[in-house]
């Protein structure tokens, strides 16, 4: 999945001129945290945050401060060393841009002009809809060798039963390099035969435990 498959591009701005009081109203009017600040031709020139605004405040009220400071412009307050992506970047890249830079917001840029802007709430509802745990169903989780081929055997398996698989994650089984974990969300509201035949074809399920069920 690409950039542009999640961003938003309904964008609010304001230019690097504009006031404190000006960010802190709009912020509040729109529900906004991030704000990016452009110049005349839509490029790119910095950004401010809320934490941007409430380290210049000296009271805990935004917009009731001293009117010397409300009236000072966004120049004086955004941040202009931006870490910035493209739209044709892929969703997992920038996830690690927001891990490693602890970044709240991403803004999105085509030849220096901003186009969209991706939020750590908007990678959070990427990872519910990739993962399908919006919907209805089952989780299983199988620990297998690591080794190739692995994947295919449990998906088998599975569709055996005409389950629909709605995603698959990989990771790494934290004990033992030599494992990994395979987490299926499957459409099924009752895993229960999926899980024996699984564990008779000599799999290790991890989750669900299921009583009853053999191990």
């Amino acid at each position: 999945m690409i950039v542009e498959e999640i961003m938003k591009t309904e964008l609010i701005t304001l230019s690097k001129d504009h006031t404190i009081e000006d960010a802190c109203r709009l912020m509040e009017e729109k529900r906004i945290r991030h704000l990016p600040i452009t110049d005349e031709n839509q490029l790119l020139v910095g950004l401010v945050t809320d934490r941007d605004i409430r380290d210049a405040m000296p009271s805990r009220y935004l917009c009731d401060s001293t009117p010397e400071i409300l009236e000072n412009s966004l120049e004086s307050l955004m941040t202009t060393d931006l870490i910035t992506c493209h739209p044709l970047d892929f969703v997992e890249e920038i996830a690690a841009l927001f891990y490693e830079h602890s970044i709240g917001c991403l803004p999105i840029v085509n030849d220096r002009k901003l186009v969209g802007i991706v939020t750590e709430t908007d990678l959070l509802h990427t990872l519910i809809a990739l993962t399908g745990a919006h919907q209805p169903g089952s989780q299983i989780e199988v620990k297998v060798a690591n080794k190739g081929g692995m994947l295919n055997s449990v998906a088998s398996i599975i569709s055996a039963r005409k389950a629909n698989i709605s995603s698959v994650l990989v990771y790494p089984y934290q004990k033992d390099d030599r494992y990994k974990i395979l987490v299926f969300r499957v459409q099924t509201m009752n895993p229960i035969n999926i899980i024996e035949d699984l564990k008779k074809a000599g799999f290790h399920v991890l989750w669900p435990n299921m009583p009853g069920v053999s191990s």
